[in-house]
């Protein structure tokens, strides 16, 4: 007979008669019993439960039935229970399973989880979608122009991971309340663990940006590791996160000038080389080194356009990320704009700065001189304001899931602005 007493009430899926707070007695056939050991009566062992823990009493007394020859100790091995109704937890021991396999694929969603991927997925699309800003003709589309968008991504996208996992790492405990599903807050990876992928993430991308000898892409890794230090990094004069400003503002920085301007530079960077050539009738020589297009850099309007819409959409957005944070934040006094002012205020202070920001590019659109860019502009930019508004006008502001659903949907809205930014003229 076996006595199973709950602590808490998740554990109730386990029998459908289980209940919090009560204590229920099940007849188990001995031989559904596996690798248990013969102990005296009344000693209890402990199972590891994923959501709660279960005591068991076992009052098994010495039968032919039970055989414990081959078993090991009871606290190095998880016990396999199948209830008398047939239902058998195998989630208790799927979740512990120690098979490289199952090791491997776990360690690998974690990280994928730790890496936010709606911010690296946005950093391969602006990046890649600005590369194709100074394309003239299809000339330009050579292999060395697509190995030196790769050089960009690549470095850029370890610097995002360095970044978000340095933010995890000074936000474990207020993870534990915002975001608990979190590796580094749900403990599936140890602090240690993520101090080396921030360092390993780090080094790589700044010794790649130094390898790749293109000026313009080493100096947006280094403002790119500076801001993303700033923001998280717990000392003097740092910490932006925990300004109703700064945060905002970092963001700002990044997404909307480093971005564009200086990974615009990047694609058209002519870097010259000085060598001297062994020749008694030569002296010093320059040569130029092509680089990407290896043209003369030229601001154009879709440059412009892309870098003031991306300032506005990315300030707004670094204030809207703190809007379903706001219990964690105020519980350890991190004080942005929405601990401040409200949720509310705060909320439709964003979505009023992109309305403005689509009305502007509507303007744009319909002052263009090509029928299609006027065409696709004004139309598309509309569509989105209208959808924009309505998407806010269902918001739950009381629900941090609602909330966090609206954030997540303005990350989409720039994964389409960086394709309509191609038809700006």
């Amino acid at each position: 007979m076996l006595h199973m007493i709950s602590r808490s009430s998740s554990c109730s899926k386990y029998h459908p008669l289980h209940q919090a707070g009560c204590i229920k007695t099940l007849q188990l056939p001995s031989t559904q019993i596996h690798c248990v050991t013969n102990r005296s009566p009344c000693k209890k062992y402990s199972i590891k439960c994923p959501q709660s823990s279960i005591n068991i009493t076992n009052n098994v007394r010495n039968r032919e039935d039970i055989s414990s020859r081959n078993c090991k100790q009871f606290n190095k091995y998880r016990c396999f229970l199948t209830l008398q109704d047939g239902y058998e937890p195998k989630h208790i021991y799927n979740n512990y399973s120690t098979s490289f396999r199952d090791v491997f694929f776990r360690n690998l969603i974690s990280f994928y989880r730790l890496t936010r991927p709606y911010t690296w997925t946005g950093t391969v699309i602006a990046i890649t979608s600005v590369s194709f800003l100074p394309i003239q003709n299809l000339a330009d589309l050579t292999p060395t122009f697509f190995m030196g968008i790769l050089k960009a991504l690549v470095p850029a996208v370890l610097m995002n991971i360095y970044v978000v996992t340095l933010n995890q790492l000074y936000d474990v405990e207020i993870d534990k309340v915002n975001k608990p599903d979190l590796p580094l807050a749900s403990g599936d990876f140890s602090r240690g663990t993520g101090i080396a992928i921030a360092l390993i993430s780090s080094l790589t991308s700044l010794t790649m940006g130094v390898m790749f000898r293109s000026p313009p892409l080493l100096l947006a890794l280094i403002i790119w590791f500076l801001l993303g230090s700033a923001y998280s990094i717990q000392l003097p004069f740092l910490r932006w996160k925990g300004h109703p400003f700064l945060a905002p503002f970092s963001m700002m920085i990044l997404m909307g000038l480093v971005y564009q301007l200086l990974f615009f530079i990047h694609i058209q960077w002519k870097q010259v080389v000085k060598y001297l050539i062994p020749n008694v009738f030569s002296n010093d020589h320059f040569d130029t080194q092509k680089y990407m297009l290896a043209r003369p850099v030229v601001i154009t309007k879709p440059l412009v356009f892309a870098t003031a819409f991306m300032c506005v959409l990315s300030f707004a957005n670094g204030l809207l990320k703190d809007v379903p944070d706001v219990d964690g934040d105020r519980k350890f006094d991190i004080q942005t704009l929405s601990v401040i002012v409200g949720r509310e205020r705060v909320f439709w202070l964003c979505v009023s700065m992109m309305l403005t920001a689509y009305g502007a590019a509507i303007l744009v659109g319909a002052s263009s001189s090509f029928p299609l860019s006027k065409l696709v502009t004004v139309i598309c930019h509309s569509i989105l304001a209208f959808i924009l508004w309505l998407r806010a006008k269902t918001v739950d502001l009381s629900s941090n899931a609602s909330t966090l659903s609206f954030y997540m949907f303005i990350w989409k809205v720039h994964y389409v602005e960086y394709l309509l930014i191609h038809f700006v003229r």
